[in-house]
């Protein structure tokens, strides 16, 4: 029995929970994939997967076993990144998250390291920030983009990169709506943007729960038109369906040069949300962190932050109010 393989098997079944999809994402077959692990029951002498008609969790016995496989597949992965950084080229993966409305600058992030590390490979996943802080102590995570306040256990290091602010957006009206790039209004009162249709994010969302906050400070509380968990769905929503949304600069400033935009920066209150990097300080022997924490650092990544987070420095058009 090919230990380390296993290890991989029983990781891929965790992070999937699904027999067939974690297969999939070891690209072998299912039989392949129960076959190695009843042959790491049988190594142990114990049962490690609860099994029904579907993946039914792991028994006690087999969370320990994981665990300790996290940890092996972890300095599998550091040796082998030692290796290749003596050899000239660092090389590897490097697992990242994001929450949603923070995932266009952890792309931005990611695109600076592999011209710096051609060989790394990153893997992104948006996800929710309980599962980041879950993925980032369990060892399935090496770094992840994630809101400071988030954060529940002490092991969990961060390193604070921009402050969210807030935007209402909508499609303009003519003329802007045939003007090349999206069109800055003055600033405007939450309570103003609640007389939108909104289309939002979806409650589990940390996002929308700072939404909702801030008009609830104001005394608003608002129904939403419509709903999503995808930002990108949101954007069209906008987009194309004749709706306004509440959006951070991170996510506005992927629509900077889309023609038929308008954006108005929310005031009364000015809300921020401090977004920063989160890691766990044990894994900093990894080459592959160790880089992205030295990026983490640089002129060029603070210039992106600057130029594409926070309160943008947005054109502003003539004033208006929202329609």
């Amino acid at each position: 029995m090919n230990l380390l393989a296993a290890m991989r098997y029983l990781a891929a079944l965790h992070a999937h929970g699904h027999f067939a999809r974690a297969a999939q994402a070891c690209h072998i077959t299912q039989p392949t994939l129960s076959n190695a692990l009843r042959a790491l029951e049988a190594e142990f002498g114990v049962p490690i997967v609860r099994r029904g008609r579907v993946f039914a969790g792991f028994t006690p016995e087999g969370e320990q076993v994981l665990q300790t496989g996290l940890e092996m597949l972890q300095t599998e992965a550091r040796l082998r990144q030692r290796l290749s950084a003596q050899a000239g080229e660092l090389q590897g993966q490097l697992r990242m998250a994001a929450v949603p409305t923070a995932m266009p600058m952890l792309l931005r992030f990611a695109s600076l390291l592999r011209r710096q590390h051609p060989g790394l490979v990153p893997a992104l996943h948006a996800m929710s920030s309980p599962d980041i802080e879950r993925g980032l102590e369990e060892l399935s995570l090496d770094l992840a983009l994630g809101y400071s306040d988030r954060i529940h256990r002490s092991s969990t290091h961060c390193v604070p990169q921009y402050q969210e602010h807030y935007y209402l957006l909508q499609s303009a009206p003519p003329p802007a709506c045939v003007a090349d790039s999206l069109h800055a209004a003055d600033p405007l009162p939450w309570a103003q943007a609640a007389q939108q249709p909104l289309c939002l994010l979806t409650p589990d969302m940390h996002n929308r729960q700072i939404v909702e906050r801030s008009f609830a400070s104001v005394g608003v509380a608002v129904q939403p038109a419509m709903e999503t968990n995808s930002v990108q769905a949101l954007l069209q929503a906008v987009g194309e369906g004749q709706m306004a949304s509440i959006v951070p600069g991170a996510v506005l400033a992927t629509v900077r040069n889309t023609p038929g935009l308008r954006a108005w920066p929310l005031v009364d209150p000015v809300v921020e949300s401090e977004v920063g990097f989160l890691y766990q300080p044990s894994q900093q022997a990894m080459p592959a962190l160790a880089a992205a924490c030295a990026l983490m650092a640089q002129a060029e990544w603070r210039e992106q932050c600057l130029l594409h987070a926070g309160a943008l420095s947005l054109v502003v058009a003539s004033p208006t109010s929202a329609s």
